[in-house]
């Protein structure tokens, strides 16, 4: 619906004013010519008394010559002044109105876009060309809070879709486990425990793949709220006790880099990625395999890579490692996990301005690098 403007347009008042400025400019030069013009015919030299001169077919005597100079050049000044004056007004106003329409089109192009918006055509913007002036600025401003908003709707819908897409695994699992147990009268206590233990199952895994799928959504397309200097070597030190029990459980050697290397960023968010990292590394690794986490830092960016040990993968699979819930192979996918991990570390390598690489490991595994603005 229109919203009703709260009183004269932009261009009609500036219009306007730049209007009453001009007329009294030249109201003001009017005034000054008149008042000169009959200052200076009235310095006329005096003629002898009872001369008579001719003014315009009309005998004047010398004694009233001045006056009727001066009288005679005002009119002329006031009779073409003033239609001088009536011109340079109406060319004032109608340029006015001209160059302030065209001055204020892109913000009538930047309200058309704001009205036509909705969810479904966050795709368009305005892109001004031509001088970066203030408007050009202010159009500029409006295509990057376009860009956010897209971005944080977009998220949004991958996440419902990819929320009601997977979370139908583990609700279909509970409801058909708790049809057939229901139905079969003759169900015992361990029939029944079993049934327990499925159901404990799907709900943690359904859980876990909400956890996963709300970092997602709150890490895609959105500025940090933290930015400090971040340790990484400490970083990683954390995400290792967190799988130092199952690599070792299951014969894992883990190598690590000691050296120091700061980044920028939210600490809380590195070490999730970080933690990541290590928990894909040992999650998809083989029995007895390895780990090698190195961490490094240059004159622009600080790196965290992770190379690990496992099933061969082919070099133009690896991207899609990195799409929600797109596996390479069946053994990259852990009951345990939710096939989040590496799209969550791309998603907060890009918030905090850095970038990440994948690659195949010689002999089967997977080697991903993030890299990081330094810190100072």
């Amino acid at each position: 619906m229109p919203i009703a403007r709260r009183g004269p347009g932009l261009r009609l008042r500036i219009t306007l004013l730049a209007t009453a400025l001009v007329a009294g400019v030249s109201a003001l030069l009017l005034w000054l010519g008149w008042l000169l013009v009959g200052n200076v015919v009235a310095a006329v030299p005096r003629l002898p008394d009872g001369s008579v001169v001719r003014v315009h077919g009309v005998d004047v005597p010398a004694s009233l010559l001045g006056e009727a100079l001066r009288q005679s050049a005002r009119e002329q000044v006031l009779l073409i002044g003033g239609g001088a004056f009536v011109a340079v007004v109406l060319a004032a106003a109608v340029l006015a109105w001209t160059v302030t329409g065209r001055v204020l089109r892109p913000l009538h192009d930047v309200t058309d876009s704001a009205r036509r918006l909705s969810a479904e055509s966050l795709d368009e913007r305005i892109e001004l060309s031509g001088p970066r002036d203030e408007v050009a600025e202010l159009a500029d401003t409006f295509d990057a809070m376009l860009d956010r908003l897209q971005a944080a709707f977009d998220s949004q819908r991958r996440f419902v879709a990819n929320a009601s897409h997977e979370l139908r695994t583990p609700l279909s699992v509970v409801r058909t486990e708790l049809e057939v147990t229901l139905s079969d009268p003759d169900a015992d206590e361990q029939e029944l425990r079993r049934m327990a233990d499925v159901v404990r199952e799907a709900t943690a895994r359904a859980e876990r793949l909400v956890e996963a799928l709300l970092l997602l959504a709150r890490t895609e397309g959105v500025e940090l709220a933290v930015r400090e200097p971040v340790d990484l070597t400490e970083v990683v030190g954390r995400a290792l006790r967190a799988v130092s029990v199952e690599a070792a459980q299951r014969g894992i050697r883990i190598d690590c880099c000691d050296e120091p290397a700061f980044a920028v960023g939210d600490p809380a968010l590195l070490e999730r990625v970080a933690g990541n990292l290590l928990e894909n590394a040992v999650r998809h690794n083989v029995d007895g395999g390895w780990v090698l986490v190195n961490v490094g830092s240059g004159p622009r960016w600080a790196s965290l890579r992770v190379a690990s040990s496992g099933e061969e993968i082919d070099a133009d699979q690896v991207e899609a490692l990195f799409e929600p819930f797109r596996r390479a192979g069946v053994q990259r996918t852990a009951r345990t996990g939710a096939g989040l991990g590496l799209s969550i570390v791309r998603a907060a390598a890009a918030a905090h301005g850095g970038r990440v690489a994948a690659e195949p490991v010689a002999g089967g595994g997977l080697a991903v690098t993030v890299e990081l603005p330094v810190a100072p």
